[in-house]
């Protein structure tokens, strides 16, 4: 098996004559890099005699010299520093050559660049070489530096004076953890090292795949202004190089953060997230807060939608927030009248005679000029991925940070597994509300209970959600609202329990309640308290129109 021998010196030539082109290695190999020089000396004890080094397919070239690379702004000191010559082949094509050697030292294959990239090849034998300028070096040192290519590494070696160890990966970003790991040893004699690869995609997840090969606090990653060292020694910013190497930060898995890095964050006082219409759900939840989803499970006909609808009011009208609505029950011209009614205190999806045409008309009229309603129409599709890039188009293009979704359960539908689905697009949607820092509320279908109907006041748990264990563990808060719509006494027909389920943020409010009743007239929610048996008193107690912050009156305000 061929040594790994590192250099040493540099000698005269006793071939061609020159002072200083011969490189010696640790052991006892040599080698000329002169132009038209093929001297080559093995490792021996000197009872062998010298010989040339062994042809790598150079036959092919004509005319290889060391010249300056104008259009990239390296200089010919550089291009002889890593004996990168220019050539031509034998059917006239102008081509780069970068020299690559074998573990053991020897010239075993080079790299040959035409005029178009995407012609590049390799002669010789490249399966066990060493990195890109990696002879020149020797072991150790206090840093290097290592590049995607061979242009990018005579760049960086020149802004730096061509005298600190910067090395190139041979076949770019796609093979570069392999021709680290194969010159691992050699790049762990330095204290630093620095990866110094494209800005593009493909650049840095090879910088990140390449990191953690190197021991703890040894590698760092460099960020460049522009995409690539050599892009910035064309633009005159040199400097910028410079400044990146400096600046290059210590490698560290995505996730992994230092007490540092979230100071402020941390050093930030608490405070109260956004409203709910319902004064008492936000003192027991603290108000809602970006990056989370709030899930709501209710049995058929309970009043789930005057909830949302109520909510959707509240954040347009007392917030001034834009919303979007993917209502998947229900198409967008009928959730714009549902919500409407909210606005107007009005019944409008009731044909009673208890309002008029032109009452809707101004309260459309309204809405559409604030623009702060959005629909979505899906035309029969309830494809969780569609779904998902339409919410990231409302975020990026309308400014749009807080959602509703009903139902979840329409996402599911057609799978063979729904609770497998759930999973999936509830693990999807965790991360989606991070990454955008929106808010998300949807509603879950229920599975039937063992007892009580939910439709007949069957208490609403968490197990009952389909798919429970994948919206319990992704949402911070799930609620569950009960009515018992057969109740013998009217009063209990017509109020709504609604019940906090999960509180993941302080766990306080967890088993609390809030008891809302419903106004005919005005088709709102307000707050009320349980009817007492036989106390006489009103069935309910508007308590809620009393309040300063989502105030519900029977007036209406157009």
């Amino acid at each position: 098996m061929p040594t790994t021998s590192s250099f040493v010196r540099k000698e005269p030539c006793p071939e061609c004559g020159s002072r200083n082109n011969l490189a010696r290695y640790s052991d006892g190999h040599a080698h000329c890099f002169s132009t038209g020089c093929d001297y080559y000396e093995p490792a021996s004890d000197g009872s062998i005699p010298p010989k040339r080094r062994p042809s790598v397919a150079r036959d092919i070239f004509r005319g290889e010299e060391h010249v300056t690379l104008r259009a990239r702004g390296i200089t010919e000191e550089t291009c002889r520093k890593f004996d990168y010559r220019v050539g031509t082949l034998n059917d006239g094509r102008k081509v780069q050559v970068a020299p690559y050697f074998n573990q053991a030292g020897d010239l075993s294959g080079t790299k040959v660049r035409p005029k178009d990239k995407d012609g590049m090849f390799t002669t010789g034998d490249m399966s066990d070489c060493q990195l890109f300028g990696q002879p020149l070096w020797g072991q150790g040192g206090k840093r290097v530096i290592v590049c995607e290519g061979e242009i990018d590494t005579l760049t960086v070696s020149q802004v730096q004076g061509n005298k600190w160890p910067v090395v190139g990966i041979p076949k770019g970003c796609k093979d570069a953890k392999t021709s680290l790991s194969r010159n691992l040893k050699w790049l762990n004699t330095f204290d630093e090292v620095v990866l110094m690869f494209d800005m593009d995609e493909a650049g840095q997840d090879a910088a990140k795949e390449c990191a953690p090969i190197f021991p703890p606090g040894k590698c760092k990653i460099a960020s460049l202004p522009m995409k690539d060292p050599n892009e910035l020694l064309q633009a005159g910013q040199g400097e910028a190089i410079i400044s990146a190497i400096w600046q290059a930060k210590s490698y560290r898995p995505d996730g992994v953060v230092k007490l540092s890095d979230i100071r402020d964050k941390v050093l930030t006082p608490p405070e109260m997230g956004l409203s709910w219409f319902s004064p008492r759900l936000t003192e027991l939840t603290y108000g809602r807060r970006y990056g989370d989803i709030y899930a709501f499970g209710a049995g058929t006909g309970i009043g789930k939608t005057d909830f949302l609808t109520q909510q959707i009011q509240h954040d347009v009208d007392v917030l001034g927030l834009k919303v979007g609505l993917f209502m998947l029950e229900q198409n967008p011209a009928e959730t714009a009248k549902r919500v409407a009614n909210k606005f107007a205190g009005k019944t409008f999806h009731i044909p009673d005679g208890s309002w008029t045409q032109e009452e809707l008309v101004a309260v459309i009229d309204r809405l559409e000029q604030e623009d702060r309603l959005f629909f979505y129409d899906n035309f029969g599709a309830t494809d969780w991925e569609v779904i998902a890039t339409t919410i990231r188009h409302l975020v990026h293009h309308e400014g749009i940070r807080v959602f509703y979704l009903d139902h979840l359960t329409a996402l599911a539908a057609a799978e063979e597994d729904e609770r497998k689905a759930l999973e999936k697009i509830m693990a999807e949607m965790a991360g989606l509300v991070k990454e955008l820092d929106i808010i998300i509320h949807l509603v879950s279908h229920l599975a039937t209970p063992d007892g009580t109907p939910h439709e007949e006041g069957g208490r609403v748990m968490i197990r009952h959600f389909k798919g429970s264990r994948a919206i319990g563990f992704w949402c911070m808060f799930m609620f569950g609202l009960e009515r018992n719509q057969q109740h013998d006494d009217p009063r209990w027909r017509s109020i709504t329990t609604f019940r906090v389920l999960k509180d993941r943020n302080t766990g306080r409010a967890a088993g609390e309640v809030v008891y809302l009743g419903y106004d005919r007239d005005t088709g709102k929610l307000f707050e009320t308290e349980p009817p007492e048996d036989g106390d006489g008193k009103p069935p309910f107690v508007d308590e809620f129109a009393t309040q300063a912050v989502g105030t519900v009156t029977n007036d209406v305000p157009f």
